[in-house]
């Protein structure tokens, strides 16, 4: 009998990608778990039997989590959310019998410009300049005392910059280099701690079965070291833009922002994940609505818009965090290179109906 695996946030960028992924493969039987009806398109395209639930409702994620061996928690959301979701999900995945929970956690929780050897024995602060990080580091200490009473195991999963099809990280970049509101804090030489989604859904594999690694976390990323240039030079390409002509702001004139990390990336990946079902006319006017959202200063006028405290510390990070334990105790080794991840990327650009080459594919 093939396990079965709850997947929490099935709709989001992460989510979704790990259920085509499970589906595609065969070799566990996939429940995606959505928190209201509409977000269920996605995952229903495989005719799977699709529960809804509310990240923060005990009895609706235990039965939503009936009969499953793992519940992997890819849920996004703002930092009240991401802590508050916590002890529903782990009391649900005691109540429902669940051997292992995987929470996707970030890399962020070290900040998005570690200090040089930072591993996953460094300890944690939860007084850091950005409230997802911060969000994110509560999470997982409450993650541990929950573990300590409870008898559902736990792994946590740290990823950098998640990037692939539907990802702020590629269709977000994008949509910044054509409204002219990108740039590349003192000119983005500094390291980009990628990791091509399908090389993360290879580890929440791994870490569903592998041995001995109950209440530990584990810092995840690509096989080569890169640098946010190499992350926009492809984008920049396809779409017929020069690298070389994004601004270069320098790190003094970042800013402190809001909203949150969290909430962007969460309305972005929303869009990306609904965009097949939202009718064209309409998606003009919600990307729209997302872009005031990231960026509320005037929209005709890209030189206001602010250099940002987490995107210039990302600019600048002068280290990658190791993943040598995942390699050592989970058997991680990225199936996709860098290079490859960016082509599938470009790809999907075009298919989702960006200007590739100087055209639309939808024109």
């Amino acid at each position: 009998m093939m396990r079965r695996i709850a997947v929490l946030g099935a709709s989001g960028f992460i989510g979704n990608r790990t259920v085509e992924i499970f589906q595609r493969d065969g070799d566990v039987d996939v429940c995606p778990v959505v928190q209201r009806p509409s977000r269920a398109a996605l995952p229903r395209r495989f005719d799977l039997p699709v529960q809804i639930a509310n990240a923060l409702d005990t009895n609706s994620l235990t039965a939503a989590f009936e009969g499953c061996d793992n519940v992997i928690m890819a849920i996004a959301g703002d930092p009240k959310t991401i802590v508050r979701s916590i002890e529903p999900v782990y009391r649900a995945a005691m109540r429902s019998n669940v051997r292992r929970l995987i929470y996707l956690s970030s890399a962020s929780v070290h900040g998005q410009s570690p200090a040089t050897g930072v591993d996953e024995t460094t300890p944690l602060s939860k007084r850091q300049p950005l409230a997802y990080n911060s969000a994110k580091v509560v999470a997982e200490q409450q993650l541990g005392r929950l573990r300590e009473i409870g008898r559902v195991e736990v792994v946590i999963l740290r990823p950098g910059i998640v990037f692939g099809p539907r990802s702020q990280w590629t269709g977000g970049v994008a949509d910044e280099i054509l409204n002219g509101t990108a740039y590349l804090t003192e000119g983005g030489w500094g390291v980009c701690n990628s990791i091509y989604v399908d090389n993360l859904v290879h580890a929440i594999k791994l870490a569903l079965v592998a041995p001995n690694v109950d209440g530990k976390a584990f810092l995840l990323g690509d096989a080569e070291a890169v640098t946010w240039r190499d992350l926009y030079l492809p984008i920049c390409e396809a779409l017929g833009y020069d690298l070389d002509g994004l601004p270069t702001p320098k790190m003094a004139d970042a800013v402190d922002e809001r909203p949150s990390l969290a909430q962007r990336v969460g309305a972005m990946n929303s869009y990306q994940s609904l965009r097949w079902i939202v009718p064209r006319p309409a998606r003009a006017a919600v990307k729209a609505a997302i872009r005031e959202m990231r960026w509320p200063l005037n929209t005709e006028n890209p030189a206001s818009y602010p250099v940002t405290l987490e995107r210039a510390l990302l600019h600048t990070s002068s280290y990658r965090p190791p993943y040598a334990r995942a390699e050592r105790e989970l058997g991680y080794c990225p199936p996709i290179t860098f290079d490859e991840g960016c082509r599938r990327s470009v790809e999907w650009l075009g298919f989702a109906g960006y200007p590739i080459d100087g055209r639309s594919r939808h024109a």
